[in-house]
């Protein structure tokens, strides 16, 4: 363990940052926003926003212009040498940026077009997204969510510039854990607390993190600040409601008014070693002496035993390598794991030979809650997985999702209609068909047959099925979704609420134009028809789908038998 204490517990750079203007400058910022052009924000910029806002980004002063971008994806700091890890800018479209130019300014609003802030614009440019994959995450992977996120979702320009904020973002949830970094050190003032380990974090708290935090307050002879991650985290992850009803749980296990928890509206980049340097920062920021650094620090983690992104004693040594210069105690640790024999957790690398220990991670125990499998006593705490099974329930009362796509004639609609008798037959939930077809009538009938209608038309439908999975019925989609990218979107939406089962009907195309009873592939393959899936427009492959079904030769009542069979085999029927 580093182990150095701020001298006068400094804000990082030396000076805090709060971009909130006074009433009266407000009031004449509100008056000119009206000739202003307006940029709105996601949810995950609005985590950026919020955080550049009360100062745990400081001493950033707004988002980043290119010299500071480029000279933190080159060498960790900004253009005047101040340590920082991860570029903080603001994305937009090429459409959103064409009538911008430097020097103008812009209203920032959130989704629903509330006034949040202006932005002076200082720089516009277009990035190198492979360089900065490469740099910032160390991969241009794309199984990788953080580079997925970079290449699909992130917008084609940045802009950087600084900000006067009129409002924070709205929240009308956990308002008295919502703290901003002068109230969290208020309130240590208070308690008289001189020493903070800081412990972030998005995932639940198990009985191992809970002993890696006591182990660190031990260590560093200091209290605890938990600040759980809540809004934008990973793929896969459990709501942050029920995740801060689980922390609350948790909090009440440490010694009396030795701990305390402040959410931290954080979008994780998962990036491994700059990630964790990052959140050393906001951890000084918010008055922390010390900071964790667990195992498989910000990786964002593989089921299956496949490797991690980062390698932990890397990400524990870069960290080390900046504490000095952070001026922050660093608290490494390797995997804690349980030794049956002696009831207590141990980190791996001091247990002695030959003794038996067990592993769970938290990506373990995420995915047994949901499958419907038991979870070890020794696991985790007896409230936290009544919160976890109460938000997420066994497969068989999960709301779920079966998802067909295939070419055009490859009988994606008709094993979707027996499906959808199947299911109506077994009457357990709630059956709703969405077949794309019917779709586009009743709900995308004003949407063309263009590329980005068609890929506007079955984001539709997965939000359609996402609502309805969310609230435990079940939904059957058969459009084509010939884009691995949406697919994918929209798996992800579908995953963090039910079941999701991809199912790629693989009959070929030659099969597919022989079944064409109205002549559309005839046409496109005279040139009358443009932009065909299958003949000039690509049907991109599904990789790892749940079922792959071929239909040559194989009657609809086959078909949806094999997906029967998979839906029994995972206990969602």
């Amino acid at each position: 363990m580093t182990d150095t204490v701020s001298r006068d517990n400094a804000y990082h750079g030396g000076k805090y940052v709060n971009l909130m203007v006074d009433p009266e400058r407000s009031a004449l910022l509100k008056k000119i926003s009206t000739d202003l052009a307006s940029i709105t924000l996601d949810d995950r910029q609005l985590c950026d926003f919020e955080l550049l806002t009360t100062g745990a980004f400081s001493p950033l002063t707004g988002f980043m212009n290119r010299s500071n971008y480029e000279s933190v994806l080159d060498r960790n700091k900004l253009q005047d040498g101040t340590l920082w890890p991860v570029p903080i800018c603001l994305d937009v479209s090429e459409t959103a940026a064409r009538p911008l130019e430097a020097g103008q300014s812009v209203v920032v609003r959130d989704p629903e077009g509330f006034l949040l802030a202006i932005m002076h614009v200082e720089d516009i440019w277009k990035p190198d997204k492979e360089k900065e994959a490469t740099l910032l995450y160390g991969t241009t992977d794309k199984s990788h969510p953080g580079v997925a996120n970079l290449f699909r979702n992130t917008g084609e320009y940045y802009l950087g510039g600084t900000l006067e904020v009129l409002n924070l973002p709205l929240h009308f949830d956990f308002k008295q854990q919502r703290m901003t970094p002068p109230e969290v050190r208020g309130l240590f003032k208070k308690l008289g607390w001189n020493r903070i380990v800081g412990f972030q974090t998005v995932n639940t708290i198990h009985r191992p993190e809970f002993e890696m935090a006591i182990r660190a307050m031990h260590k560093s002879h200091a209290n605890l600040l938990l600040l759980p991650g809540v809004d934008m985290t990973g793929p896969g992850d459990f709501d942050y409601y029920t995740r801060v009803r689980c922390y609350r749980h948790v909090v009440g296990y440490f010694p009396p008014e030795s701990a305390v928890m402040s959410l931290l509206p954080i979008s994780m980049r998962m990036a491994g070693p700059r990630d964790a340097l990052l959140q050393c920062i906001i951890g000084k920021n918010y008055g922390c002496t010390h900071f964790i650094i667990g195992h498989q620090h910000a990786d964002p983690g593989r089921l299956n035993g496949a490797a991690p992104f980062y390698d932990s004693s890397a990400t524990h040594a870069f960290v080390q390598k900046f504490a000095e210069e952070l001026d922050i105690g660093v608290v490494p640790f390797d995997e804690l794991v349980y030794l049956p024999f002696e009831d207590e957790f141990c980190p791996k690398d001091e247990v002695p030979a030959g003794t038996e220990t067990i592993s769970l991670s938290s990506l373990d125990i995420r995915e047994r809650i949901r499958t419907g499998r038991e979870i070890p006593r020794w696991a985790t705490f007896p409230e936290v997985v009544g919160e976890l099974k109460k938000a997420y329930p066994p497969p068989s009362r999960q709301g779920f999702t079966v998802f067909f796509t295939g070419l055009s004639g490859s009988g994606k609609s008709t094993i979707a209609r027996v499906l959808y008798a199947k299911m109506l037959e077994i009457g357990k939930r709630p059956v709703t068909l969405l077949d794309g077809d019917i779709v586009r009538q009743n709900l995308s009938n004003e949407l063309s047959f263009s590329k980005e209608h068609r890929d506007i038309n079955v984001r539709r439908i997965g939000f359609v099925a996402s609502e309805i999975t969310k609230n435990r019925g079940v939904a059957i989609c058969a459009p084509i979704a010939p884009y691995a990218a949406t697919r994918a979107e929209i798996r992800s939406n579908i995953d963090a609420l039910g079941g999701f089962i991809e199912v790629h009907v693989a009959t070929p195309l030659e099969v597919c134009e022989k079944r064409d009873r109205k002549g559309m592939y005839a046409k496109a393959r005279a040139g009358l028809i443009k932009g065909y899936t299958g003949i000039d427009d690509p049907y991109e492959i599904p990789e790892a789908p749940e079922v792959r079904v071929d239909t040559t030769g194989k009657s609809p009542d086959e078909a949806a038998q094999e997906i029967l069979i998979y839906l029994g085999q995972k206990r969602y029927i």
